[in-house]
């Protein structure tokens, strides 16, 4: 009888249709609230790009825009660590454009230091890079709770997502 292996997925992607349902909610608040009252204050979204663009007449206009955006994804379950602000650039008539790059996959070094991370758990566990994921595979269901209980305890710099338990 052949031993059956139980795997999982470490993955570090956002849910693209909740990031859109938070930047529709982060577009009505600003409509309606007082201080974005007759401003050229905006949130856009490229879906193809995973991109959001902010633009605000200044700079602390610029820093109310971003709060308004990570409070609503972060009330929707994306994490704020997924997105990587780029420098604010002036655009026309002084207002400020900022870009903000949506993560998707888990880079080569950080794949590293999470197999790292598995193996120093010392469990009957084999983590396994393939390509922006990371799989995990066991004989006992137990040992892969175990690493995700652990891995969930941990402040790792990147938003880990689990998925494919099998």
């Amino acid at each position: 009888m052949a031993k059956e292996n139980f795997s999982f997925d470490i993955v570090s992607e956002a849910d693209l249709q909740e990031v859109d349902n938070a930047i529709n909610q982060a577009q009505k608040e600003m409509a309606q609230r007082y201080d974005f009252k007759n401003s050229k204050s905006s949130i856009a979204f490229n879906r193809a790009e995973k991109k959001i663009t902010l633009v605000a007449d200044d700079d602390f206009k610029l820093r109310s825009v971003t709060d308004i955006l990570q409070g609503r994804l972060a009330k929707r379950g994306v994490s704020v660590k997924l997105l990587s602000f780029k420098e604010p650039q002036k655009v026309f008539a002084g207002n400020l454009q900022q870009e903000v790059d949506i993560a998707m996959g888990i880079p080569k070094e950080k794949a590293k230091d999470l197999v790292k991370i598995i193996k120093d758990l010392n469990l009957k566990v084999q983590p396994q890079i393939e390509g922006e994921k990371v799989r995990v595979f066991s004989a006992k269901k137990d040992d892969l709770q175990a690493v995700i209980t652990h891995l969930k305890k941990i402040d790792f710099p990147l938003a880990l997502n689990f998925c494919n338990y099998r």
